[in-house]
């Protein structure tokens, strides 16, 4: 069975050196050099979009490593490359995801996370009732949750903006240091996501004043940091000892939204007929 045709030939695989020539090649002629910046031609001219000239000289780069990797001749690209690359040719944002994809490279931003949930977002949010939902940044900054989420967390809405935060609430929060029934489970998802958020963004000094305000307070959170781990959980089974509730527990799951995958949107469904009662008459509440 074949999947597809790339190039010319069927195969069950891309051959990114070929589709990173032929994604330069094909946004390339279509870019017209006014766009650019560059003088218009005469209507005579018969090749269409940009000369590899002048994508050379738009991306600091030699017009030689342009027409090898036109001819896909095994480059790969630095980051810095694909950067100048993008903003040459006018990529749009998943134009410029896809071609940092294929040079395997990852793309360097200097845009803090989200602070505020959009209102698209925040209707979803609110719209998924009866199930808690909650909307967080890469930092696990909760950007939006509904009244579900807001009753199943004690003490949220008494806590200022700035300690909204998942991780913080969970180590440093006199109120939840209990909450979890299985704490370290929980804590290790967390180092783990919060790890890989920092590598990929090393700038952020909010996020990199939290984990050392988190190791500082949680041996725990410390010892686990140290560990190195880097696997998230995306979904399971989390069980909460509820102040006002008892023992709720809840299947979670993590999605992304595609516009910015850094934010996670984590519902969660009552696990037994128990927990779906106590989630009940918190919403009451």
């Amino acid at each position: 069975m074949t999947t597809g045709t790339l190039d010319g030939t069927r195969t069950g695989t891309v051959d990114a050196t070929k589709e990173l020539a032929a994604f330069l090649r094909t946004r390339r002629e279509r870019l017209d050099p006014t766009d650019a910046g560059l003088p218009g031609r005469r209507r005579s001219r018969r090749t269409p979009g940009l000369r590899r000239e002048e994508v050379a000289e738009l991306a600091g780069i030699s017009v030689d490593y342009v027409v090898r990797l036109e001819q896909a001749r095994g480059l790969r690209p630095s980051a810095d490359v694909v950067e100048a690359l993008a903003r040459a040719l006018r990529l749009a944002p998943d134009e410029r995801a896809y071609l940092y994809g294929l040079a395997r490279q990852r793309p360097r931003t200097a845009e803090g996370p989200a602070t505020a949930a959009e209102p698209s977002l925040d209707r979803l949010v609110a719209d998924l009732s009866p199930l808690p939902a909650m909307l967080m940044n890469r930092r696990y900054d909760i950007l939006a949750r509904n009244r579900e989420m807001a009753g199943l967390l004690p003490d949220l809405d008494a806590l200022p903006p700035s300690r909204r935060n998942a991780m913080w609430l969970c180590l440093v929060h006199p109120g939840m240091r209990e909450f979890y029934v299985d704490r370290e489970r929980v804590v290790r998802a967390g180092v783990a996501h919060l790890r890989a958020a920092w590598a990929a963004h090393p700038e952020d000094a909010a996020l990199s004043g939290l984990i050392a305000e988190c190791i500082a307070h949680d041996d725990e959170f410390a010892r686990l940091w140290d560990g190195g781990d880097v696997k998230a959980d995306g979904r399971g089974l989390k069980e909460m000892r509820h102040p006002d509730a008892g023992v709720i527990a809840v299947h979670f799951e993590t999605l992304r939204p595609v516009h910015d995958p850094e934010q996670l949107l984590v519902v969660h469904r009552p696990a037994d007929d128990e927990s779906r009662a106590a989630l009940e008459r918190l919403s009451a509440r």
